[in-house]
């Protein structure tokens, strides 16, 4: 596997942009400048992110997102960082 992240990566095992292997290994995404941990879907090219809008689900029970546009960043989080964000 290398080094960079996938352009494009989502949460969602329906979609074609689902890896289970890069979501495993952990990614990081910063937004606009600051680091988001909520982000669902993300493409790096296109310059958005998918972002869940409070606690409300769609008739299919998975999160209603909200498509933003803006910097994106993303990278893959070292063993320490990972750790660090699940205590």
């Amino acid at each position: 596997m290398s080094d960079t992240p996938p352009d494009h990566l989502s949460n969602d095992p329906r979609s074609k942009f689902y890896d289970e292997a890069a979501l495993e290994r952990g990614i990081g995404i910063k937004f606009n400048g600051v680091e988001r941990t909520n982000v669902e879907e993300y493409c790096i090219s296109e310059g958005w992110v998918r972002l869940p809008v409070g606690k409300s689900l769609d008739r299919r029970g998975q999160p209603m997102t909200m498509k933003m546009q803006g910097k994106v960043e993303a990278w893959y989080r070292s063993g320490d960082d990972a750790d660090a964000e699940q205590v």
